[in-house]
């Protein structure tokens, strides 16, 4: 049988398109975040405008969109939908990471890209367990990959897999069995037998994201199916700074939960008009006040994001990691911050079920869990800030 070409015609990138995209999304957003289900019309609207490969490098027949582009994208579909966009995003960042460092099988990888072309295809790493907890905070997984005589075996539990129930390949961490063991990362079809989704996830926000537990039941694969591995030990464990940049995008993403709200926001204030003011209530100081903390937070996160991600597109090395995890924190704390002085302001109202605020109030909660989480990112910063003083004290004596 003749392998898949690696340059499949994949779809054209339509970033022209992305406030339609925005406006499909939005339709969609309340019930499926009402009933927790699997957002299909929001990733089938992602593929059709092409962006949920809009990260494929350019030798695999793709666009190759940068850091910048890909944030845009984030916030556009988080400003939509932030469920519908978090799974498209662990997505994309598999795209990015191959780009950036190639590691997948030739043949798997083509596959997938071929696949790409007809339908939506999403992929995400599954990670996170219930002894473990986050691999931002360190540590090795106890899933295991069993050797068998056509490949492996796959068995463990993980934690918090975005997108669940839709994807088409679960990138499982696991520990091989071996007499010297390794830690790699394997391909795991979603529709193969012995995967066991749990339905636990019951969240505050992002409800429609579907981040189930997952059971792995001696779940066979191909050799073919080892994506990368590495010796066990510290190598081995997550890398925070050297995937920094990515949390760029993903802070981009909360962004656009922060402009739903401002948006929203807006339309409330012109809309609402008090019997005992008899105008509307945008015509206010109060409210005109509020108006311009929030485009501060907005605008000011703004810059950090795409001003960030535009320094990593032209490989400038004076940004450090430390930098991009610090813009993580800030901007996901502006618009966290910008959401919350919106629902002030609304007061009852804000804190209604069918008021898209309530909405955004509690899907922008979710901005500070994503890994590496606030304390982790400031640690990181604090190591190298204090460091780099004592390095320019001795330098200096």
């Amino acid at each position: 049988m003749t392998a898949p070409s690696l340059r499949p015609a994949l779809r054209p990138v339509a970033l022209d398109r992305l406030p339609d995209v925005t406006r499909q999304l939005a339709v969609h957003a309340e019930e499926y975040d009402r009933t927790g289900a699997f957002p299909a019309e929001g990733i089938r609207a992602v593929h059709e405008a092409g962006l949920l490969t809009a990260t494929v490098a350019p030798r695999y027949g793709g666009a190759g969109l940068g850091v910048e582009d890909t944030a845009r994208i984030f916030a556009a579909l988080g400003e939509g939908d932030p469920a519908t966009a978090l799974i498209a995003a662990m997505t994309l960042n598999a795209h990015t990471m191959q780009a950036r460092r190639p590691h997948w099988p030739e043949e798997l990888y083509a596959r997938v890209l071929a696949d790409s072309a007809e339908r939506p295809v999403l992929l995400n790493n599954a990670r996170v367990e219930p002894d473990l907890g986050s691999p931002a905070r360190g540590g090795l997984p106890a899933t295991t990959a069993r050797r068998t005589a056509g490949g492996w075996a796959i068995s463990g539990a993980k934690r918090f897999v975005t997108g669940a129930e839709g994807l088409t390949w679960y990138l499982v961490w696991a520990t091989t069995d071996e007499p010297e063991p390794r830690v790699g990362t394997f391909a795991v079809p979603g529709d193969a037998p012995g995967i066991e989704i749990t339905h636990r996830w019951n969240h505050l926000g992002l409800r429609a994201s579907g981040s189930h537990d997952i059971a792995f039941h001696e779940v066979e694969i191909p050799a073919g199916n080892l994506v990368s591995v590495a010796a066990h030990g510290p190598a081995a464990e997550q890398d925070n700074r050297a995937g920094a940049p990515l949390h760029l995008p993903l802070a981009a993403l909360y962004l656009g939960v922060g402009r739903a709200a401002q948006r929203y926001f807006h339309r409330f204030a012109h809309e609402r008009v008090p019997a005992n003011l008899g105008r509307p209530v945008a015509t206010t100081e109060r409210f005109r006040q509020a108006a311009g903390e929030i485009e501060l937070l907005l605008d000011s996160a703004d810059q950090l994001v795409y001003g960030g991600a535009r320094r990593v597109d032209l490989g400038d090395d004076t940004y450090a990691p430390e930098q991009a995890l610090g813009t993580k924190v800030l901007a996901t704390r502006h618009a966290t911050t910008a959401v919350q002085t919106a629902l002030r302001l609304l007061g009852n109202p804000g804190l209604t079920r069918d008021n898209p605020l309530e909405r955004h109030f509690r899907d922008i909660q979710c901005a500070p869990v994503h890994a590496p989480q606030e304390d982790t990112a400031l640690l990181a910063i604090g190591a190298s800030a204090l460091g780099g003083w004592a390095r320019s004290e001795r330098e200096g004596s």
